[in-house]
């Protein structure tokens, strides 16, 4: 074992296995390398610091030591034409994993396609990576993290952490709830289809109903939240009656609200 480096099973994930970092460039891309090596499904990979941690569409993630940086590998996790489902399946995991680590219910609320919200601020990021492996199998790689002990200061979207929500949940805990909720939502939608991750991802949802704007390549949409169709797709209402069905972009409720 390397210097800094702990692993072992995942007690609250049984068939899931660890390994804890005290500081890598980025838990995706160490994830994804050990795919290439030949990992086997269900690697969390874990780490104290990043150094080069990155959001959606590249963006720069602040990594500092006592938040939650943990990517889990995935191998063939399902079919592929449903592969994109899986961003929002990992968000109501998330989601549910902060109410079983505070103690609360309905603590966090979601932003399309997979950012959890609390009071407006961005809690934390979610980052799903996919790619073919040598012997024709997929590797899918999902990241998460969370702002457990403080938050960044962007110039484009509030942000909080839950130290400043009032609630003391380490990276550690806050880890556990998560390899547990994510299990049970990856058995769940293997199980039974999109169809109750669906539902959950909903009954939190902002803005569902209401005025959103979505920025796409050489376009910014306005239109109001319809629904999320059963390939876990933005429905957007447009003026005039028409509708557009959004698979990716960034959705906007104001000045202070990208993320």
């Amino acid at each position: 074992m390397s210097a800094g480096l702990t692993y072992g099973p995942v007690p609250q994930a049984p068939g899931f296995r660890f390994e804890k970092h005290a500081s890598l460039p980025s838990t995706n891309s160490a994830a994804m390398a050990a795919a290439r090596a030949g990992q086997g499904s269900g690697l969390w990979v874990l780490a104290d610091v990043q150094t080069e941690g990155r959001g959606r569409r590249g963006r720069n993630w602040v990594s500092p030591a006592g938040n939650l940086f943990a990517s889990v590998l995935l191998i063939d996790p399902g079919p592929r034409d449903r592969i994109g489902e899986l961003p929002l399946v990992a968000a109501v995991a998330l989601a549910e994993a902060v109410d079983r680590a505070v103690g609360a219910f309905g603590l966090a609320r979601l932003k399309w396609p997979n950012d959890l919200l609390v009071g407006g601020a961005k809690l934390s990021g979610i980052l799903l990576e996919a790619e073919p492996l040598g012997d024709g199998r997929l590797a899918v790689v999902c990241g998460f993290g969370v702002n457990c002990a403080s938050h960044p200061d962007p110039e484009n979207y509030a942000a909080t952490d839950l130290a400043a929500l009032g609630y003391r949940v380490d990276a550690e805990a806050m880890f556990r709830c998560l390899a547990a909720c994510l299990a049970e939502r990856l058995e769940g939608w293997r199980r039974d289809g999109f169809e109750p991750a669906r539902r959950a991802w909903l009954d939190r949802a902002l803005k569902l109903g209401e005025e959103i704007i979505v920025r796409l390549p050489g376009e910014d949409l306005v239109g109001r939240f319809r629904d999320i169709d059963p390939r876990g797709q933005l429905v957007l209402a447009l003026a005039g009656g028409t509708t557009r069905v959004i698979s990716a972009g960034d959705v906007f409720f104001g000045a202070r609200s990208e993320g």
